[in-house]
């Protein structure tokens, strides 16, 4: 029995970790996180100025998660990496449209 639960396990596993960002995590991880108020006080317009801006930075989705990564870094918010690819994906479709690569 106990090498079946462990069979199971490490077959899931993988299947778990390779499970495709949710948009709508995010949106709440982006909330709770309060990025929105953070970079509408930068940019002195309404919510999600800062990401459709002509000269804005993020031109790829690898750009993308690269910021996402940044912000959590720099103001230590503790996200874990998935947390940051769930808000990756609700930007890029709120916002950014890129495509992902």
């Amino acid at each position: 029995m106990r090498r079946a639960v462990i069979a199971l396990f490490a077959t899931a596993l993988p299947v778990l970790a390779t499970a495709a960002p949710s948009a709508d995590e995010g949106r709440k991880l982006v909330e709770s996180t309060k990025c929105e108020k953070c970079h509408q006080d930068k940019v002195y317009g309404p919510l999600g100025t800062v990401y459709v801006r002509k000269d804005r930075k993020v031109t790829t989705w690898p750009k993308l998660k690269a910021q996402v990564a940044l912000c959590n870094s720099e103001l230590n918010l503790g996200l874990f990496p998935e947390d940051e690819e769930h808000i990756a994906a609700f930007l890029n479709g709120a916002y950014y449209k890129l495509p992902l690569k």
